[in-house]
């Protein structure tokens, strides 16, 4: 990776509950995010929404080995996550090829206005 804006101890990181982030001011105004999960699977970089700066996360990924999947451990109600969990799995792949259609018809032309 590229040039880090800074390195954070993850102790000097924020918990936000609400959005299950861990984060941290940026000097736009925003904030870099990294989420437990992220953590979990040993990615170190928290990024800010705002802008393209990152920074290094400095932290022991042991202690984040046992963590639960986010969407698990975010107190919603079975019925509201019933559905969403096959939505976000991660693991799941679904190939474009297999979409893909090939139709006979020739392509067609249209005019766009400059």
């Amino acid at each position: 990776m590229g040039a880090y804006y800074d390195e954070i101890e993850i102790e000097d990181m924020a918990w936000d509950e609400e959005k299950r982030v861990y984060h941290y001011p940026c000097p736009c105004g925003d904030r870099f995010e990294i989420s437990r999960k992220q953590l979990a699977n040993y990615e170190d970089i928290a990024t800010c929404p705002s802008c393209s700066l990152i920074i290094r996360v400095v932290y022991d990924p042991l202690d984040f080995e046992d963590e639960p999947p986010d969407d698990e451990d975010s107190g919603k109600g079975e019925e509201e996550t019933g559905e969403e969990e096959d939505d976000s799995d991660e693991d799941h792949f679904e190939d474009a090829l297999e979409k893909l259609t090939i139709e006979d018809e020739p392509p067609q032309v249209v005019a766009v206005a400059a």
